[in-house]
């Protein structure tokens, strides 16, 4: 089950087009004229014992680092409760390449593809371009600098104007 109706998430929509096969699509960012170049999704009631390949269809880039090493972000809940290891880079057969998937103004779109062997049933494992720092982070961290001791007659936070969501953009 692929779900990204989460903070930051930009999952549109995954079609499985082999058994253990995903095609997906992003949601563009928000305010852009289609920029598409980063993802944030999870997948849960996972099963193990199969290798799933996953294509992100509708990049932008002509190139990426992940044909030069770079490898997707995991977080797997069941991992993180057990053990304690969080975020860390992996997957396999990784490749990033145009594909024949016209775009409306010009030129055609990328793919990532990449293999991922799930290791435990039933486990949510959520995947990444880099390292999730949301909105709900940023304003944990001014409330912590705020409430410190040592920094808070340094710190003060003010609205300096509203996103187009209605978050108040903060000034230290």
């Amino acid at each position: 089950m692929f779900e990204s109706r989460f903070e930051s998430g930009n999952l549109r929509r995954a079609v499985q087009v082999y058994e253990y096969e995903y095609d997906l699509i992003l949601k563009p960012d928000y305010k852009t004229k289609g920029n598409t170049q980063w993802y944030y999704f999870r997948v849960s009631n996972t099963r193990t014992g199969r290798t799933y390949r996953f294509n992100i269809i509708n990049l932008l880039k002509p190139d990426s680092l992940y044909n030069h090493g770079m490898r997707p972000l995991i977080y797997s809940e069941y991992e993180a409760k057990t053990t304690g290891r969080g975020w860390h880079r992996g997957c396999n057969k990784i490749c990033y390449y145009q594909n024949t998937l016209k775009r409306k103004t010009s030129g055609f779109y990328c793919t990532l593809t990449f293999t991922f062997n799930f290791t435990r049933k039933n486990d949510t494992v959520y995947f990444a371009h880099g390292y999730p720092y949301t909105y709900t982070d940023l304003c944990r961290y001014l409330t912590e600098l705020e409430n410190d001791p040592r920094k808070r007659d340094r710190v003060r936070r003010r609205t300096l104007c509203l996103t187009e969501a209605g978050n108040a953009y903060a000034r230290i």
